[in-house]
């Protein structure tokens, strides 16, 4: 039994327009994008422009120019170690591979500037350089690079050269992680798109509250309420 028929009604109205918009969004109304895949594109496309570090690691890195270092990576297997040699090669260091062991010797500048020579070419989109350079799929190539980060990483530590760990921790995440996840990602500066973003904030707040006082609308109409005793 409807105890008020119109407050029933006016929340049956603001529950079916909330399901009707959210068929509209869910669909392939925006390009080829459904109203989510857009505004993530857009919001990725956004903090891509706001999140170019590489130039600000260089600082770090330059001070280890002419720098000799000797070190051993313990990789997941032969064709990987295999692949993460041609990286430090590429940087004019010797890279000997046994199994899924590789050892490294080589100016420790040298091999962070190509690493991030190759972050800033993934960054901006320009794959084919790496694959070329590498002769293998560029995101793999930028996933070894991640990897050999980790791995100097831990050697340094091992060897307590604890400087030289902590710049390529930051490598790892400034330029390599970053480059690769934004990948392919055009960016963009907010206030080229200040007005759909201003509008998607407001109607998520309103589109919120809209079905939540539709929910309390159906119930109230219903005759169910929440009273103190």
């Amino acid at each position: 039994m409807i105890a008020k028929k119109k407050i029933f009604f006016s929340g049956a109205i603001m529950v079916l327009v909330f399901f009707v918009v959210l068929i509209i969004i869910f669909s392939p109304v925006f390009g080829d994008k459904n109203g989510l895949e857009y505004l993530d594109a857009l919001y990725n496309s956004i903090s891509k422009g706001s999140a170019y570090y590489i130039p600000k690691v260089k600082q770090e890195t330059d001070k280890f120019k002419g720098k000799s270092i000797s070190i051993t990576l313990d990789l997941a297997d032969k064709e990987h170690a295999q692949q993460t040699a041609s990286l430090f090669r590429k940087a004019g260091a010797l890279a000997d591979v046994s199994d899924n062991k590789l050892k490294v010797t080589g100016d420790f500048g040298k091999i962070l500037d190509n690493c991030l020579n190759d972050a800033d070419s993934m960054y901006k989109n320009d794959g084919k350089t790496i694959a070329d350079k590498y002769g293998y799929n560029e995101r793999q190539a930028l996933y070894n690079w991640w990897k050999a980060c980790e791995e100097m990483d831990k050697d340094f530590k091992r060897q307590k050269m604890f400087e030289a760990a902590k710049v390529v921790t930051s490598l790892k995440k400034k330029a390599v992680e970053t480059s690769y996840n934004y990948y392919k990602i055009e960016p963009q500066k907010i206030t080229d798109r200040l007005g759909i973003v201003i509008f998607s904030l407001i109607f998520y707040v309103i589109y919120t509250m809209w079905y939540g006082f539709g929910i309390m609308y159906l119930f109230e109409g219903w005759g169910l309420q929440l009273e103190d005793h």
